[in-house]
């Protein structure tokens, strides 16, 4: 027999119920908005897989095993469900997506267990595990060297290249959308921090231009920007001063609003749709933060400057950053320090 203190609420009021609740505390400053953007959007995209008119108190942990599953297989909406070259893995959500959504949902029936919505959390009879569905993920992350090549200079002709005299001004987003790839590939900053990058996070220091990015727990930290990267921003900063804008953001888009994290999937879809198909593969915002680490890494990059511009507390963390690239052992062995250059024979004569 249910207590009485249960509520019969379905799936749908749930989730408006509790989507009120982290309005509430992103208000208070108890959660980040980015946050309150993942818990809202994965509770939404929860009611949709698990039926909003059920009830929040029949799903079981079965049916909960049959939503992470289903949403695991879904194509990723952020990418338009294939990304360019058409590669199937892609398509499907990333292991740490998959993850992500399940802290989500585990979020949520916490909260609907404190609140009477539930006799008990499903969570707790849960099979599917992180662990099983991490070999839906792709095999790796970073792009080769090639495909990063090939990706960053279509971005710089991108940004040199001459306006489109069909569109209006302040229609045109070549620019930006080039400072994005760059910035992403040669900085490597989580998408959050892109979207919440302001104006005056940009400043000069003896003549190198930094970016103060404003991390997780509030943590920032002052990078400073390739000489190529700080080139087309200077030129991006330009092009926003002509126009009339009153907003702070970094990036705007065409209608003058500050860019959602949503939107830099598609910019960077849209940069890739110009590469040499040879040269091409899908890649997110993610991916190309593990290409950035990965290549800085092989190149012997000192392992804590890597960790400071990633903004990571722990040096451990890295090897979740880290790709294996082709060739890569051979040529460390090939240029091995204990052997230097091989000894010259002596003159027989």
């Amino acid at each position: 027999m249910r207590p009485a203190e249960v509520h019969r609420v379905t799936v749908a009021q749930a989730v408006d119920r509790y989507i009120d609740m982290v309005r509430a505390k992103t208000a208070t400053g108890a959660l980040s908005p980015g946050t309150a953007e993942v818990y809202t959007r994965d509770v939404h995209t929860f009611a949709r897989l698990a039926g909003g008119e059920r009830v929040l108190d029949d799903l079981s942990g079965e049916d909960v095993d049959d939503v992470l599953l289903r949403f695991a297989l879904k194509p990723d909406g952020r990418r338009g469900g294939r990304p360019p070259g058409g590669e199937e893995a892609g398509a499907r959500q990333s292991g740490a997506s998959q993850a992500r959504f399940r802290r989500s949902v585990s979020a949520f029936f916490r909260y609907a267990t404190v609140s009477g919505w539930v006799q008990l959390d499903p969570m707790a009879a849960t099979t599917v595990v992180p662990r099983q569905r991490g070999g839906l993920r792709p095999e790796r992350r970073a792009l080769t060297r090639e495909q990063a090549e090939g990706l960053l200079g279509t971005a710089q002709s991108l940004a040199s290249a001459v306006p489109d005299g069909r569109r209006r001004a302040d229609q045109r987003t070549e620019l930006r959308d080039a400072l994005i790839v760059l910035l992403l590939a040669t900085v490597g900053p989580r998408v959050s921090e892109l979207t919440r990058a302001d104006l005056d996070h940009f400043y000069v220091n003896a003549g190198v231009r930094y970016w103060r990015i404003f991390g997780k727990g509030g943590a920032t930290r002052d990078v400073p920007l390739p000489r190529e990267v700080a080139r087309v921003l200077d030129a991006y900063l330009a092009e926003r001063r002509a126009r009339t804008v009153e907003t702070g953001a970094l990036l705007l888009s065409w209608r003058g609003r500050r860019l959602a994290r949503g939107d830099v999937q598609a910019v960077i879809d849209r940069v890739l749709a110009r590469v040499d198909p040879q040269h091409r593969r899908g890649v997110t915002p993610h991916g190309l933060r593990h290409t950035m680490a990965t290549h800085l890494l092989a190149a012997a990059t000192d392992m804590d400057a890597v960790r400071r511009v990633l903004g990571h507390a722990d040096l451990s963390t890295l090897g979740r950053y880290r790709d294996d690239l082709p060739g890569e052992l051979e040529a460390a062995m090939r240029a091995h320090p204990l052997l230097g250059a091989p000894a010259e024979s002596p003159d027989p004569g």
